[in-house]
């Protein structure tokens, strides 16, 4: 090197290789800049390169027959991007697909602040104020938390057009004809102990009983896309949220009356006279153990005792134009047997040691002070009876609908369970930061949007969400500055082929034929 400075290379105690422009005095030798640290051969080459531009910048004497330093290889650094410094990292890509899945479900018309509150129920559920923090953090998106929250407030005027948009996903994208719907309910505890005007405490599906909590009742499609919810105080008896939500879905449908499908929850005597006075078709499941002593013993004597025997019983006198029907299973009678077997033991062990307690089944009260509980051997002969059997309760003639065909459309009630499932565990609806009733309707239609999203990409593509939530995540975004000009440039990974498929058959412009 002419002149007054020299590049030399040093062996730094991690390994690297550094590079310093030093100047030379005589005898004496002062560092003048350092240059960087090189961990391969890739980065000693470009800062080898940049050390040479800088000593020939800052040398005393500049030479007639400048030398000319090698390029870097093309394959090491796109274009001029040699002062290349990573600057940040994003997952615009995911954003990206979520929001066209957020349009394919009819909620692109929403303020995009709506629209990013539900993606990421998807992505990393959080507190509404964590959320804002994320959407930057993730994807450069900022919005002011006063605006936020004052939008957030308003977003219940906007219920009865998600749920609109919902019903018209299923129906032109799902050619769902809505002549089956299915019905379920399940409750959402609070972190707290006290109750307010909405959250009450009630029977609690989380086994909370003490915590205040709120009932959510969700209509789906026999796929288990969600089409309509509600919300409702917490001491709400489950069974007297079905009738509501069913008006309100039969406004936005119209003409059409689907056959509602419920759990045993809701059957009631009230209930099922209310929709068959409406016109509906019900499946609903029996409580068996609850139905008189009499049709059990019918039940027994007539249903043969072979796996999938069904039987079609006229349950009349219970409710007008009702049977029950029974089914016999051999997988269902080992699981009642067992637990039966549990119960009969545990009665029996209180009653000996003479602590009946308060919640032993075949365990009741005999009248005798020197004896005041005794086994209750009736329960236990009515229960055997009923052992291994299922039944279900609907209006439809046998004409109409087979025995078969009801149980078949029974079981598809496992879809809301799964969305219920979905929104506790992949949504995280749950812990809830609100207090008020408006807040806590608007924090549930987040989720129900998120839900929304999340079951058409499952239902499109046939993986689960939380499969779908890692693909997209796999895509990252670098910003890289280039330092001699000042400009950010942006490189995307590449996806993957797994990536491509689900984005193909979600319906993702780029990955669509």
């Amino acid at each position: 090197m002419r002149g007054d400075l020299t590049i030399r290379t040093v062996r730094t105690k991690s390994g690297a290789t550094a590079v310093q422009v030093v100047q030379n005095k005589g005898k004496t030798r002062s560092f003048l800049k350092h240059i960087g640290s090189a961990h391969t051969e890739q980065e000693l080459e470009l800062l080898m390169a940049e050390a040479r531009e800088y000593a020939e910048a800052h040398c005393r004497q500049p030479s007639l027959f400048a030398e000319t330093p090698p390029e870097p290889s093309p394959s090491l650094v796109p274009n001029v991007l040699v002062h290349a410094k990573l600057v940040g990292v994003t997952h615009q890509f995911a954003r990206r697909v979520l929001l066209v899945c957020a349009r394919k479900c009819g909620l692109g018309d929403l303020p995009e602040l709506y629209q990013d509150l539900a993606l990421m129920r998807i992505i990393e559920p959080a507190s509404k104020l964590k959320t804002l923090e994320l959407l930057d953090r993730y994807f450069g998106v900022r919005y002011i938390e006063r605006t936020a929250y004052r939008m957030l407030s308003k977003l219940i005027d906007h219920q009865a057009t998600i749920e609109t948009a919902a019903i018209q996903t299923a129906r032109d994208d799902m050619q769902e004809q809505f002549s089956l719907v299915l019905y379920d309910v399940t409750t959402l505890y609070f972190e707290s102990f006290k109750a307010y005007d909405f959250q009450k405490p009630g029977f609690s599906k989380d086994n909370k009983p003490m915590q205040p909590q709120i009932v959510i009742g969700l209509i789906t499609t026999r796929s288990g896309f969600p089409i309509m919810h509600e919300v409702f105080e917490g001491n709400t008896f489950e069974g007297h949220t079905m009738l509501a939500v069913v008006k309100r879905f039969q406004e936005r449908v119209g003409e059409t009356k689907p056959v509602i499908v419920a759990d045993a929850a809701m059957l009631s005597k009230t209930n099922m006279k209310e929709l068959q006075d409406e016109g509906y078709c019900y499946i609903v499941g029996a409580r068996l153990a609850n139905t008189a002593a009499k049709f059990i013993a019918k039940i027994d004597k007539k249903l043969p005792r072979t796996d999938k025997a069904t039987m079609r019983f006229d349950y009349g006198h219970a409710v007008e134009n009702a049977a029950m029907i029974c089914q016999y299973s051999d997988t269902r009678y080992k699981k009642d047997k067992r637990e039966f077997d549990k119960q009969v033991k545990r009665a029996l062990d209180l009653l000996e040691r003479n602590e009946p307690g308060r919640r032993a089944k075949f365990v009741k009260k005999s009248g005798e002070k020197n004896k005041p509980f005794i086994f209750d051997t009736a329960l236990q002969a009515k229960t055997e009876k009923l052992l291994g059997v299922k039944g279900f309760v609907t209006n439809i003639p046998e004409a109409t609908l087979s025995s078969a065909k009801v149980i078949e459309y029974y079981r598809d009630l496992w879809h809301v369970e799964q969305a219920f499932r979905m929104s506790k565990s992949d949504l995280q609806a749950r812990p809830i930061f609100h207090r008020t009733q408006d807040s806590i309707r608007a924090h549930m239609l987040v989720c129900f949007m998120g839900l929304m999203m999340g079951k058409y990409m499952e239902i499109k593509t046939g993986v689960s969400l939380r499969k779908i939530r890692e693909e997209l995540w796999k895509v990252h975004e670098a910003q890289i500055l280039d330092q001699s000009t000042g400009e950010v440039h942006m490189m995307q990974m590449e996806t993957s082929e797994l990536t491509k498929s689900l984005l193909e058959k979600i319906g993702v412009p780029e990955f669509s034929h």
